[in-house]
């Protein structure tokens, strides 16, 4: 297959794209979060095509994405006047939506279940594209299952090159971690995956919000989620991962102590004067909280390396966009956390 690379910034492409997701095909988009790898949400031959293209569980849902928050009635039912209000303060933007699904939503679409993750991408050509196609697209994140998403189209490219028909290069993305996961099916509203809309502005629209589980630690892989990234490891290079908490200094100190031949340290920009000679990555500021979502993954493909031993990660204390990236972190690393301060 010959994978075509669209420009975001010529004027055809919309309409090329569009072509392909109502000829059944998968076309990576991009959004202000991560590239979605996109087709007909609608056609089950097609999203079938998704799961094969990434080597995605089966039981792992994916989220439909609209042009507007006027599409949702049309793919969920039961929809509650919190769910208009979110998509009135977010949307276009990072927030995805758990809903009662409708009869015309597959339930390969969903993984099997009654309820459809939505949402509406900050990302002008994605809409077009979904507009013009006239259908929503089911799109999780363009990477293979597992691995540290796509944030911009080259890391498409690597993974899927000859194995998709199109992909839309709309430059890096800019938010860098996917979207917020809320679940509005249950009496309380429940935070399902950290994001770029944080905890605190949801609290300021809902009033409560209930954390789950999944967002924190691990869960047995029988559980059923309603949600992507709740169960399976994910964001991950293919060598171990350790999230060294505490202080810089106690930090430096006992990845130093532990540090082998082979290993790398991702930290703060910062931070890279205590680790010369540990081959450090800097993947942001840790002043600068929104360079770390942005740069996380792009970091985190870098040490996908067979030669990589093993990796030891700083990760963001405290709330807001550094609660995303301290679940994804987490993700990678299995929750393997160790704690500086407490180490001799």
């Amino acid at each position: 297959m010959n994978t075509l690379f669209l420009s975001a910034a010529d004027p055809q492409t919309p309409a090329v794209a569009a072509q392909i997701i109502k000829n059944g095909g998968l076309v990576a988009i991009p959004t202000e979060t991560v590239y979605g790898l996109g087709a007909n949400g609608l056609d089950e031959a097609a999203v079938a095509k998704i799961f094969e293209a990434k080597g995605r569980p089966q039981d792992n849902p994916l989220i439909l994405h609209l042009w507007g928050k006027e599409q949702m009635a049309d793919y969920c039912r039961e929809i509650p006047e919190s769910a208009w209000r979110l998509a009135e303060k977010f949307w276009p933007g990072p927030l995805t939506l758990v809903l009662p699904a409708r009869d015309n939503v597959p339930r390969r679409t969903t993984g099997g279940l009654s309820t459809v993750a939505v949402r509406c991408p900050d990302c002008a050509v994605t809409r077009a594209i979904i507009r013009l196609a006239g259908v929503p697209l089911a799109a999780p994140s363009a990477n293979i299952s597992g691995k540290p998403s796509t944030t911009t189209a080259q890391h498409v490219l690597h993974d899927h090159n000859g194995r998709i028909d199109a992909i839309v290069d709309g430059g890096p993305c800019r938010v860098g971690v996917e979207s917020t996961i809320v679940d509005l099916t249950e009496d309380r509203p429940r935070l399902l995956r950290p994001g770029g809309v944080t905890p605190e502005q949801l609290l300021e629209v809902l009033g409560d919000l209930v954390v789950d589980k999944a967002v924190t630690a691990a869960i047995d892989r029988d559980a059923v989620v309603k949600a992507p990234g709740m169960k399976y490891r994910h964001y991950a290079p293919q060598c171990d991962v350790v999230i060294v908490a505490g202080s810089r200094e106690k930090a430096a100190d006992y990845i130093r102590r532990h540090f082998s031949a082979g290993d790398r340290v991702l930290c703060f920009e910062e931070e890279l004067p205590l680790y010369e000679g540990c081959a450090p990555l800097a993947y942001g500021r840790e002043a600068q909280v929104d360079t770390l979502s942005a740069g996380l993954f792009a970091a985190l493909r870098i040490l996908d390396d067979p030669a990589v031993g093993r990796v030891y990660a700083r990760c963001p204390v405290g709330g807001g966009v550094a609660y995303a990236i301290q679940n994804r972190l987490k993700k990678a690393a299995a929750f393997h956390v160790v704690d500086a301060e407490e180490e001799l």
